[in-house]
């Protein structure tokens, strides 16, 4: 698996000139992780380029505890800054033993039952999380020593899905991931009022989602198409003005050179017809 860290210079080099004139900010970064934001330990494979000049790539060769941390990205506009990017948590893991998870009353439950998942590793901790996967922004996390239990509940059909958990000694560096439990959440139709509750929010950076990411980038690549084809019907109305002017300018010149040789063609006449009388007067 390739360990990169990957920036996406959002609204940066690609809409790098898009800058707020009132408060002279550029737009924040993106930061994500390939292929996910936990790596084995171990070296890694060098990824390919990216071919798109908005996105930077970071290769990191090997992950450990040293290279596992938290990141954040700048990029830099002529003599402009960006502010830094949201936080990305880098986990380094497999530096541990092996966690057994077990979920009950069991892995096929009701909507509206409560359940805990309990994770318990055989050498002392003092930390671990509990991850579904899926789409959601946090992973759930407790304090203990060889178990812990992560209660979930009411459930409904939103908690189905895989989960694995992680024993640690701190935020970056993990064990190794515990066999996945699958848990199944029939519906029951004799209560449809039933809400995940707020402590039922879990990571799942199993798979990080750049969808979101990848549209915004298009809103903001539509957003620019737009500007862009603003800016091209000034500057083609400003070309039809000199245009114009051009032509004004053209027309005026060839009248005032008419009037100018009709003036002096008039003069002539008259000097003509005065010498002709002078010289019938003589």
């Amino acid at each position: 698996m390739t360990s990169t860290l990957t920036a996406l210079l959002y609204l940066g080099l690609f809409l790098s000139q898009t800058v707020s004139t009132e408060k002279q900010n550029l737009s924040k970064p993106i930061i994500w992780a390939k292929p996910d934001f936990m790596i084995p330990k171990g070296k890694q494979q060098s990824p390919k380029q990216h071919g798109r000049r908005n996105i930077a790539m970071f290769h990191i060769p090997a992950m450990t505890p040293l290279t596992a941390g938290q990141y954040k990205c700048i990029y830099r506009s002529k003599k402009l800054w960006s502010n830094p990017s949201d936080p990305l948590d880098l986990v380094v893991t497999e530096l541990y033993d092996t966690p057994t998870l077990s979920v009950h009353p069991g892995p096929e439950v009701t909507s509206g039952e409560n359940v805990s998942f309990y994770c318990r590793l055989g050498t002392a901790t003092n930390k671990f999380f509990l991850l579904k996967e899926g789409r959601s922004p946090h992973p759930q996390h407790r304090y203990g020593n060889t178990q812990v239990e992560f209660p979930i509940g009411p459930v409904t059909t939103a908690h189905r899905g895989t989960y694995r958990c992680f024993g640690s000694y701190n935020n970056h560096a993990w064990s190794f991931p515990s066999e996945p439990v699958k848990l199944q959440v029939t519906e029951d139709f004799g209560d449809t009022s039933l809400a995940p509750t707020e402590h039922t929010s879990f990571s799942d950076y199993w798979d990080l989602d750049l969808v979101t990411t990848e549209a915004e980038f298009q809103q903001d690549l539509a957003s620019w198409d737009h500007t862009a084809q603003n800016l091209l019907r000034i500057i083609l109305a400003f070309l039809v003005l000199v245009a114009l002017m051009c032509l004004l300018a053209e027309d005026w010149l060839w009248r005032k050179r008419a009037q100018e040789k009709a003036n002096g063609a008039s003069s002539q006449e008259c000097r003509r017809r005065f010498r002709t009388q002078r010289r019938l007067n003589e």
